[in-house]
């Protein structure tokens, strides 16, 4: 059985969207890849169970907002893709909750986000 990170090195070669395809493709079989230790930010598709949301009890979400965007990505998809921070391989969710939760509402497993790596440093400062 091929790993994602192998079948991603051999996508590399070819053309963003086979390799988008392929990240989803790892996502939905529970295998995110992980965000390559000298890149910016990368636009991945994650399965909403992986994504760790620790700020989630802090606040709750404008109901009328979250529907509203279900409708809107029943129709054309998610716009703008949530912002995430990758810490040692674990998944980090601290913006986009109604999108988050609209997701969740539809049922859909995964959500496309923007994931940027980060430190146990950067992750204590998201948290205070």
């Amino acid at each position: 059985m091929l790993s994602c990170d192998l079948v991603g090195r051999f996508v590399d070669q070819f053309s963003g969207e086979m390799i988008l395809m392929c990240r989803v493709i790892c996502a939905i079989l529970g295998s995110p890849p992980s965000v390559p230790q000298n890149a910016g930010t990368v636009i991945i598709e994650l399965p909403l169970d992986k994504i760790r949301r620790p700020l989630m009890r802090t606040r709750s979400n404008d109901p009328q907002k979250v529907k509203e965007l279900m409708s809107s990505i029943s129709e054309i998809g998610l716009q703008v893709p949530i912002d995430v921070l990758e810490v040692e391989g674990e998944y980090y969710g601290f913006s986009g909750c109604h999108r988050y939760e609209a997701h969740q509402q539809l049922g859909l497993p995964t959500i496309r986000c923007k994931v940027r790596r980060g430190t146990k440093e950067t992750l204590r400062h998201h948290l205070r």
